[in-house]
C-alpha cells in the first residue's frame, strides 16, 4: 500500500502513524490532527462503530490527503501474538512504522481501593500499562525500519492520580511515566525516540467520570493537546526525546 500525502508543508508528510485508543477523547482529536498533518493514520481501538465513524470523518476531510486505516483490536483481550500479527501487517503494507501514539486508558470512576472490584483494578492496570508495552515491544522491529521513528505515551498528572480513589488507573499512569524514562534509556543508542505528553485537564468522557459535578472551567479542548501530539511525532519532536512535555 502506498503512503500518500507527501507535502513539505505538513509536519507528518509521508509518515505512517498508529494511534492506540483512536476513538477516545484525545485519540479522536489526535487522529484527525495527524491525518491533517500529512500522516497515514492507523486507527486502533475496540469499538468498531466508533472507529468507522472516525475513519469516515477523516476520509471525508478536505484537508486530508491520505486515507486512514482501521484496525479494530481490544487491548484488554489482545495477546502478544495479536500484536505480533499487527506488526507483521504494518510491515507488509508499509515497510515501516514512523510513529506510535498511546492514548488508550481505562477508568471507571473514583473508588476506594478497598471496594474496587479486582477485575476492574486489573483491567485498568493492563490497558493503561501492560498492553501499551506489549504493543510497543511488538512494533519495535518495524519502528526501526523508519528513518525517524517516534513513540509517544500520553500520561496523566502523577501528583493528581496519586491521591485517594484513583486506583488501578492512577497506578498505571505512574507506570507509564516511568516507562518513558526507562525505554528512552534503553533505546538511547538507536534512532527510536521515546517521549511523553501530559496534556493536563481536557474535556473528555474520562474526566467526566472523575469530576461529575465539575464545571470544567480549567479543562481544555483535546484539539490543543492533539497539536502537541503532532509535534512530538514529527521530526521536530526530537528535542523532547526522553522527556514528558507538560502543556501549560
Amino acid at each position: 500500500m502506498a503512503v500518500e500525502g507527501e507535502s513539505t508543508h505538513a509536519p507528518l508528510a509521508g509518515r505512517v502513524v498508529l494511534i492506540a485508543g483512536a476513538h477516545g477523547g484525545l485519540g479522536t482529536a489526535a487522529s484527525m490532527a495527524c491525518a491533517r498533518a500529512g500522516a497515514t493514520v492507523v486507527l486502533l481501538g475496540r469499538r468498531v462503530r466508533n472507529l468507522e465513524r472516525l475513519h469516515d470523518a477523516i476520509a471525508k476531510d478536505p484537508q486530508v490527503a491520505s486515507a486512514p486505516v482501521l484496525y479494530p483490536l481490544d487491548l484488554e483481550g489482545a495477546t502478544p501474538d495479536d500484536y505480533a500479527e499487527l506488526a507483521q501487517r504494518i510491515g507488509d503494507a508499509y515497510g515501516r512504522l514512523d510513529g506510535l501514539l498511546h492514548c488508550a486508558a481505562e477508568f471507571r470512576g473514583l473508588t476506594p481501593l478497598e471496594h474496587t472490584d479486582p477485575a476492574t483494578f486489573a483491567r485498568a492496570l493492563h490497558i493503561g500499562l501492560t498492553a501499551p508495552w506489549w504493543l510497543t515491544q511488538a512494533l519495535l522491529p518495524v519502528l526501526r525500519k523508519s528513518d525517524d521513528p517516534a513513540v509517544v505515551f500520553v500520561v496523566d498528572d502523577a501528583a493528581r492520580v496519586s491521591q485517594a480513589y484513583w486506583g488501578g488507573y492512577g497506578l498505571a499512569q505512574h507506570g507509564r511515566g516511568a516507562l518513558v524514562g526507562m525505554l528512552h534509556a534503553e533505546l538511547a543508542g538507536t534512532p527510536i525516540r521515546v517521549s511523553g505528553l501530559q496534556p493536563g485537564p481536557m474535556r473528555t468522557a474520562l474526566r467526566a467520570k472523575a469530576y461529575v459535578d465539575d464545571q470544567d472551567l480549567d479543562a481544555r479542548d483535546p484539539a490543543l493537546a492533539a497539536a502537541a501530539c503532532v509535534a512530538l511525532l514529527s521530526p521536530a519532536g526530537a528535542a523532547d526525546r526522553g522527556t514528558i512535555r507538560h502543556l501549560a
